[in-house]
């Protein structure tokens, strides 16, 4: 029972406990509210037989009812709202840790937006199901069932005129769960596409006012805005009419139960006092049945919500175990790499090493495949097909965590926090004493304009950096990457947007940081990396040639057209 509720509406185990705790604790209130009804009956029964008795003793009983019935919803109440309110935070939470453990590929292929909607609006919605629909529907159904069969024990004709129009209107509810089901996912993902266009309207401020589109894009928003409230409307209407037909057909309860009781009651196959709890049953069970179809309405509305999660969870994460690394060489045997299963190949059947202790150089057009290299080398992608070893080891089989504390990277599009500086570049070793992220920033050559900062390294540097220019938010990056001091350090670009007077700083100080690590560097630059141990030419997501920057200059037509035209752009006058 728990694994079907669990895989049903996408929660976690504690979630399906506390949820089936809440139906339980919700047929109880269902079953509760038939006490009054069975105190009538026999009250009724009492003054037909001429067999009253004292005041204080239907006082008693009424008292009883009332601190039972008090005592039931209470329950109720807490077990529905206390655990929403843990399972809301444990299924953020679960939420959270697969997204962890997800390949960087995921997110490459799936809008952002979309995710933080997974985590806020999703859950949201889920979590509003789980204290008014879900428990309620459940203990309401079980009730149902007992309830009928103990009307039907009673009396078979009395509980059909119960039963029938209830089974009827039910039915109407069911046949149109997959339309309800349909109409709900595209209001969904018109939502989802709401969210995503105007979150690159935010991002893209200075491109949208740049290029003077904020008519264009505004034009286009309250297209879409519209869109989605017909999409809404119809959303609404396509719940609306099933469940008010379903209410219209469910109000005949009360009417034939009195109609057709009242006959069975002439003919002499019921007691009044059977007629009569009947018609106060039929009445009680028309009411919850009512409530209860617009649960199942919002159950069927969270229906896209809860694919979408299960989705998440059911992504393929990057396996392996946690094992020691002793040697830091890699090696590429015949690796291949798409970006899309469809898509061409960025990386074709490409073969090579960067050994430890040296510095191995990738270079070639821009296109070609060598940020995709660094991605696979740090398993940040999974190759397709082939084989990237680290100390002779399928990086496959390694640990993501295991990996990741061996290797600093330096990407060329640098992503930092909300934070201060010191915070920031921290994060290469969150053990590190501030003296310690001094050093790593001095080496990477931040400790000039940080001084000039006003709080110094406790400056906030606002979302993404958006206070830094692009070359300090480069020397943070590097300095987290020297603060790591791991054995495999990748540098994509790094000077890309530093000065030149800066550059030399930098090199000079990561000079001394390669020593003994496996170094592995893009350089549009090509000056930089003459001195590299091995230079690596690639064209088209192959590998043209292998050697030194003395070996291509008279073997590869390529890396000499490559240096003929950075030397013709370091010449250029404007």
């Amino acid at each position: 029972m728990i694994n079907k509720i669990k895989n049903k509406f996408a929660l976690t185990e504690s979630g399906a406990k506390g949820l089936l705790k809440a139906s339980v604790s919700a047929f109880f209130m269902y079953a509760s509210y038939m006490l009054p009804i069975f105190l009538i009956m026999f009250f009724t029964q009492d003054v037909l037989e001429g067999n009253l008795k004292s005041v204080s003793f239907y006082v008693m009983e009424i008292v009883i009812i009332a601190i039972v019935i008090c005592t039931i919803v209470y329950i109720n109440y807490n077990a529905l709202y206390t655990e929403t309110y843990k399972e809301s935070a444990n299924l953020r939470i679960e939420i959270a840790e697969t997204l962890k453990s997800l390949p960087l590929s995921y997110f490459s292929k799936h809008n952002i937006s979309d995710l933080s909607q997974v985590i806020m609006s999703d859950v949201e919605r889920i979590e509003h199901a789980m204290s008014h629909a879900i428990p309620h529907a459940i203990g309401f159904s079980a009730y149902f069932c007992v309830i009928g069969i103990m009307m039907l024990v009673g009396n078979i004709k009395l509980a059909l005129c119960v039963l029938i129009p209830v089974v009827l209107s039910f039915l109407i509810i069911k046949g149109s769960k997959k339309y309800q089901i349909k109409v709900s996912t595209k209001y969904f993902d018109q939502l989802r596409e709401n969210s995503e266009s105007f979150q690159e309207s935010i991002e893209l401020q200075q491109e949208i006012k740049s290029f003077g589109l904020e008519n264009k894009i505004k034009k286009n928003l309250d297209k879409k805005m519209e869109e989605s409230e017909k999409i809404h409307l119809r959303t609404e209407f396509s719940q609306i009419l099933p469940v008010q037909i379903s209410s219209s057909i469910l109000k005949l309860t009360l009417g034939v139960t009195i109609f057709f009781g009242t006959a069975v009651y002439l003919n002499g196959e019921a007691s009044l006092l059977y007629l009569i709890g009947y018609i106060i049953a039929a009445a009680k069970i028309m009411e919850g049945v009512d409530g209860v179809y617009e649960n199942i309405g919002e159950i069927f509305y969270i229906d896209a919500r809860i694919k979408r999660i299960k989705e998440l969870r059911e992504t393929k994460t990057q396996e392996g175990k946690p094992c020691e690394i002793n040697n830091f060489d890699i090696e590429f045997k015949n690796v291949d790499f798409s970006y899309s299963r469809e898509g061409r190949k960025i990386i074709d059947n490409v073969s090579f090493s960067a050994r430890q202790n040296q510095v191995t150089a990738l270079v070639g057009p821009s296109g070609c495949g060598k940020t995709t290299i660094l991605k696979l080398m740090s398993r940040l992608y999974d190759n397709d097909s082939g084989e990237i070893l680290l100390d002779g080891k399928n990086i496959k089989n390694i640990d993501t965590d295991s990996l990741f504390e061996n290797i600093s990277i330096v990407f060329q599009d640098v992503t930092l926090f909300n934070s201060s500086i010191m915070e920031n570049i921290r994060i290469g070793k969150l053990s590190a004493s501030d003296e310690e992220v001094i050093k790593a920033a001095k080496f990477a050559g931040c400790d000039s304009f940080i001084n000039k900062l006003p709080q110094g390294y406790n400056t906030s540097i606002g979302e993404n950096g958006s206070k830094l220019s692009g070359g300090e938010r480069q020397r943070i990056s590097i300095a987290r990457a020297i603060l790591k001091d791991a054995p495999i350090i990748i540098l994509d670009e790094i000077a890309a947007s530093l000065d030149i007077e800066n550059e030399k700083k930098i090199q000079e100080s990561l000079n001394k940081l390669i020593k003994g690590k496996t170094v592995v560097i893009i350089s549009h630059r090509l000056k930089s990396i003459e001195n590299a141990n091995k230079i690596i030419v690639m064209n088209n997501g192959k590998i043209e040639s292998q050697g030194t920057h003395k070996e291509f200059l008279s073997n590869s037509k390529l890396y000499q057209s490559m240096i003929e035209k950075s030397n013709m752009t370091e010449e250029y006058v404007y």
